[in-house]
């Protein structure tokens, strides 16, 4: 079989590795250096990757790309708030962020294909061959639009990306976990760019996912920012100067923040100097690991958050936890480390390179995909429920969040008006009862023939597949006819949108379950109106005055509770209708079979 190879596409550096004697190795460039940095410069007219480009970050900041992944199956809208921090242009094109180099526009999936192929070249000058298949990593919350970016970008590179995995699942696998006969881990994983943290249960060599959890825009970038801030405002109190009107200085800022925090997890203090436009001067400060923690302790603590979230969505406690990992460069800090420590009240693993680890775990999967570890299996789960919107605005979940994926499930439907010529599909992500409080995903109709209410059968059935894309059909029963689509959302989730739907879900668990159950009260008694309406107009000559009346009293009673807001009452009601049709149902069915029987015998007849 084709070689295989694990790459983590991060957000400040990725890395490419594969298996040798049943270990996994990162892939160093002639430089030495496996890690290869996520930026990509023009310099004349051409494009450059990596450490070339990142030193064009201070010289060329217009013309230098970084952190592309926060931009993966995004729009402008989602990143509005960052854009003072880029000195490229970003602009929008179809729903989706278009950036500007010289005077070419590139997506963001064509930009990071541009890193994944300098990957790509690296590993085929190590083995001396070409190199095809991969498998990619993601942050565990990256939704459906961004890890099909995430795939889009391997296609634009040449590469067949055969799984998309978790990034917190990749590096259990890289501390070799799966040796252990049994346990639960803990995988707190503070990247560039992303925040994750993943419970994973180790059972008999099968790794399964029991929760996940995390922020997708928070990472060392928003730490670097931190110190970055501290030094503009002084710049402008100290030297009346404004580094935001120079993108170079801006770009020595950051760098020089990045630097400064770094250092800090060895040392106590670290001097930091930029210099500055020849008529300014030269700027210098001494910031201390004690300053650093001031700065960025509440950055430390939105970690937690999370964590707590998925031992509880895990239905799991701190004391449950029997390892936990630490990955991404920025578990370097003594900060994180003493946090995490106390929260899960465990020392963490730290053996292996933060910024490596991700890799090698790509690696190991790669392995598994490839037929030669036979004795390992990797199951992975949905961050959020996924359903469709039904009578009312109602939700109806098909996939719960935390279901192990790959998974399918279905349900049958059916229209509520008579002479329906079609169904909306109306696909949502989310944790509340009601569709307007859920994210949507997508829109389509399958198109039905004109039947009456309830009569027609529609099959809706989500599949999502290993890497997390989900493929959403609805199938005429009587007719066969299918109509399905791909999911790919313009937009990514931001933050508050991902903290909304899942403690959102707690919050309002009361209030929203009182909604749905006034809702499918409502639905349901203007149902038995029509139902009772029609089968007194077929059958109301069959009963007496008296029952007649009773009946139409009881749905006037119905429609009056119908209004109100106690889903109690509007059942009563119903019940209410129910026993005073009783007769009328009898008399109506048994004309009915009478009337089939003379149908029957006339038949027989001719």
């Amino acid at each position: 079989m084709a070689r295989i190879v694990g790459i983590d596409l991060g957000t400040t550096n990725s890395l490419i590795a594969y298996m040798h004697d049943q270990a996994p190795r990162v892939i160093a460039g002639r430089n030495g250096r496996t890690l290869v940095p996520s930026v990509v410069a023009m310099m004349d007219n051409s494009l450059i990757v990596g450490d070339p480009a990142k030193e064009h970050l201070v010289r060329n900041p217009e013309r230098t790309i970084y952190s592309v992944k926060r931009f993966m199956g995004k729009g402008l809208e989602d990143v509005a708030e960052e854009l003072k921090y880029f000195p490229y242009r970003l602009t929008e094109q179809g729903g989706v962020i278009r950036i500007q180099i010289g005077e070419k526009t590139y997506s963001p999936p064509q930009i990071s294909a541009m890193i994944l192929k300098e990957l790509k070249h690296r590993a085929e000058a190590h083995f001396g061959e070409d190199i095809s298949k991969a498998v990619i990593t993601v942050p565990a919350y990256f939704n459906d639009s961004q890890r099909q970016a995430t795939k889009d970008a391997g296609t634009i590179a040449g590469l067949e990306v055969l799984r998309i995995i978790n990034e917190p699942t990749a590096a259990s696998l890289a501390y070799g976990l799966q040796e252990h006969t049994q346990g639960t881990i803990a995988v707190y994983d503070l990247g560039g760019g992303t925040f994750d943290i993943s419970i994973l249960k180790l059972k008999d060599g099968i790794f399964e996912v029991l929760a996940t959890n995390g922020n997708t825009h928070l990472g060392g970038d928003d730490f670097d920012r931190r110190v970055a801030d501290v030094i503009i405002q002084e710049l402008r109190e100290q030297h009346r100067f404004d580094p935001e009107q120079h993108p170079d200085t801006m770009q020595s800022i950051r760098l020089e923040a990045e630097r400064t925090k770094v250092r800090l997890s060895e040392d106590q203090k670290a001097m930091l100097t930029i210099e500055l436009p020849s008529e300014t001067g030269q700027y210098r400060r001494e910031f201390t690991r004690d300053q650093l923690e001031a700065l960025t302790r509440d950055l430390v603590e939105q970690t937690l958050g999370p964590c707590r979230q998925a031992l509880n969505d895990a239905d799991l406690q701190p004391s449950d936890i029997d390892e936990v990992i630490l990955v991404g460069g920025s578990t370097r800090m003594p900060l994180v480390r003493q946090r995490i420590q106390e929260l899960f009240g465990t020392i963490p693993h730290c053996e292996l390179n933060p910024d490596e680890v991700v890799a090698l775990g790509a690696a190991v999967q790669a392995d598994i995909l490839s037929g030669a570890t036979q004795d390992l299996l990797l199951l992975d789960v949905t961050p959020l429920s996924l359903g469709i919107e039904t009578m009312g605005g109602v939700v109806s979940p098909l996939i719960r969040r935390n279901t192990t994926i790959p998974a399918s499930a279905k349900e049958l439907f059916t229209t509520y008006v008579d002479g329906q010529t079609s169904v909306d599909i109306h696909v949502l992500q989310g944790e509340r009862e009601l569709a307007k409080d859920t994210r949507s995903l997508a829109r389509f109709q399958l198109k039905v023939p004109p039947l009456p209410a309830g009569v027609p059968r529609v099959e809706v059935m989500f599949l999502i597949d290993a890497n997390g894309i989900l493929n959403v059909t609805a199938k005429d029963v009587r007719t066969g006819q299918v109509q399905s689509i791909e999911v790919k959302p313009s937009y990514g989730l931001s933050d508050e949108e991902v903290e909304r739907m899942i403690s959102e879900s707690f919050k309002f668990a009361a209030e929203d379950l009182k909604a749905r159950q006034l809702i499918e009260a409502r639905t349901e008694a203007e149902a038995i109106h029509k139902a009772t309406q029609k089968a007194l107009s077929l059958g109301g000559h069959l009963i007496n005055a008296e029952e007649k009346a009773a009946i139409q009293e009881s749905l006037a009673t119905l429609e009056t509770a119908r209004t109100g807001e106690d889903h109690r009452v509007i059942r009563a009601r119903i019940a209410d209708v129910e026993k005073a049709t009783h007769h009328l149902a009898e008399v109506l069915m048994d004309t009915t079979l009478k009337e089939a029987l003379q149908n029957k015998k006339l038949t027989e007849i001719f």
